[in-house]
């Protein structure tokens, strides 16, 4: 028995250019621009998406899109799924993909914090001590503002789904 979704409508020309947009901004953050526009596909469309849907919405072959699905989903912004009855892999936006994103960023701000604190026991010039200090403050800011964020969304979201007090 074959349990296929109804074919996804037709990418609407504005959203065409948000896919496109967020495949350059992805691109930018050193993820090929195929990855980029599958995370953009995948914002505008309700449900899951097969290989074949994305590769079809995107004009890229179904091999390029198995490769970028793939790093998508260890990157744990997408999940895949199957349906009973179908062989194929069907990717959707993780429900935990911005949570995902942030702790992945805050893990870089961390790794490059402690870099730099090596950093400035290497003896140097006073532009470069005050130039490693300044970068260090940033870090620091940048990563306890992320956790601040964090915690705030993760209390959010606890209160969302507390059930209702009789």
């Amino acid at each position: 028995m074959n349990h296929r979704a109804a074919p996804h409508p037709p990418v609407h020309p504005k959203a065409r250019q948000f896919i496109e947009r967020v495949g350059v901004l992805t691109e930018a953050e050193g993820l090929p621009r195929i990855a980029g526009r599958i995370y953009g596909l995948l914002l505008m469309t309700p449900g899951a998406c097969s290989l074949d849907e994305m590769a079809e919405s995107l004009g890229v072959s179904k091999a390029s899109i198995s490769t970028d699905a793939r790093r998508l989903e260890i990157a744990g912004i997408v999940v895949r799924s199957s349906r009973p009855g179908d062989r194929r892999d069907y990717y959707a936006i993780a429900p935990d993909a911005l949570r995902q994103s942030l702790e992945r960023k805050l893990r870089g701000l961390r790794q490059f914090r402690e870099i730099l604190q090596e950093a400035r026991a290497i003896p140097g010039a006073p532009e470069v001590r005050d130039r490693l200090d300044e970068w260090d403050a940033w870090y620091e800011d940048a990563t306890e503002m992320i956790t601040l964020l964090l915690e705030k969304t993760t209390r959010s979201r606890t209160r969302r789904r507390a059930p209702a007090k009789p």
